[in-house]
């Protein structure tokens, strides 16, 4: 039996590989090893092993590798305290396979971890194209990876022009579309509202009524303009004077100072904003699901978006280059430029469902991969 080891750093990181738990899990010869870090440790960002173990998971380990701050020094800095911490996990669980999961900082020091420790590594989501840091992040844990599940060709064409070897790239779609797909079949609202009622800060939400959902994280490679962005966001709310749903910003480098413009926002204004620091990955996509526009510079929003027919804004450039369907409409940090983009979307409505990203089984392709593939850490490049 194959002991597959799952490094989870994030909420983010959670959504998008919780179907591949879940088939690992009940897979006859595999056992799932699972290990929580990072942000997903951490109060301020929503407890996020609290809803894994909510889930039915348990961590075989936690590992406390944020040095707090959020800009580019202590982002590197966790980086590396990851790459200190997460050996000596993989020594004492050994496993036979570690699973990275897409682009973020943790997900290098996994990456790394791994590699040098000859434990073939498989890789989620690479070969996408987006802006940021992330996209060097991603391509790099690529060439570290043994294995790959690129979420659709062209991102599998783009793995391959890199040089891996096509025996070890399967093109299985994005697990985080196998939850929508199962949301859409139930369609169940069930403590949906009791949540919102109970959680957060800010005005009560009737999700029976239109209402924005809004996530926008820092910009890694604009640190220093998260506020005045987020601002231009905030305002631009102020002028639609909807109930709005808003996400706090993750752990990257520049998220106190989204925060910190969030912050001031509230204290000056009453705005007919909920504030959350996290989801439960399903009550997310059922908010998606029922929000009447998404707005700011989520993948959540172009992933599963796109999956569910949401009118979307897309506001910035950490998405730049990212593929996307008709649901997305792309405007930069200017308040009036929001405002017309999320007029026009309410104006639209939904859009029919596009399978850019999978047709909901991706896990169950990753587990049986998992299960029977061979596993090499010596690469065979071709270039």
């Amino acid at each position: 039996m194959r002991k597959v080891c799952v490094v989870i750093g994030s909420r983010a990181n959670y959504s998008s590989i919780k179907a591949v738990m879940r088939a690992i899990e009940v897979h006859p010869d595999l056992e799932l090893q699972i290990i929580v870090g990072a942000s997903a440790v951490l109060d301020r960002f929503g407890s996020v092993v609290d809803v894994i173990e909510a889930d039915g998971f348990r961590p075989a380990a936690r590992v406390n590798m944020i040095i707090e701050g959020e800009t580019p020094v202590t982002m590197a800095k966790s980086t590396g305290l990851g790459l200190l911490e997460l050996p000596t996990l993989f020594e004492l669980l050994r496993p036979d396979v570690v699973v990275s999961v897409g682009d973020r900082f943790e997900t290098m020091a996994t990456a790394i971890a791994a590699a040098y420790m000859n434990i073939p590594l498989a890789h989620t989501m690479g070969g996408e194209v987006t802006g940021t840091i992330d996209e060097s992040i991603r391509h790099a844990v690529t060439k570290l990876a043994h294995v790959h599940f690129p979420a659709n060709q062209l991102a599998a064409d783009r793995i391959l022009r890199m040089g891996e070897s096509p025996e070890t790239v399967h093109v299985v779609g994005c697990p985080r579309i196998d939850l929508v797909a199962e949301i859409l079949r139930t369609d169940a609202t069930d403590g949906l509202q009791a949540f919102l009622d109970r959680e957060g800060v800010g005005v009560p939400i009737d999700i029976n009524q239109p209402f924005l959902l809004v996530s926008q994280h820092p910009v890694t490679t604009e640190y220093g303009a998260g506020e005045q962005q987020i601002g231009e966001t905030l305002e631009a709310l102020q002028l639609l004077r909807m109930p709005t749903i808003m996400l706090w910003p993750n752990v990257d480098a520049g998220s106190e100072d989204v925060a910190r413009g969030m912050r001031k926002f509230r204290e000056k204004h009453h705005p007919d904003i909920h504030f959350y620091k996290n989801f439960p990955v399903e009550m997310f996509i059922r908010l998606m699901h029922r929000a009447a526009v998404l707005i700011g510079n989520s993948s959540a929003h172009i992933r599963e978006g796109e999956f569910l027919g949401a009118p979307a804004v897309n506001i910035g450039s950490r998405q730049a280059g990212r593929e996307r369907g008709a649901n997305i409409v792309d405007v930069g940090y200017d308040r009036h430029e929001i405002v017309d983009a999320v007029r026009r979307q309410l104006a639209h409505g939904r859009y029919p469902s596009q399978h850019i990203y999978g047709d909901g089984k991706a896990g169950p392709r990753i587990a049986d991969i998992l299960a029977s593939g061979v596993l090499r850490v010596q690469k065979q490049l071709i270039y």
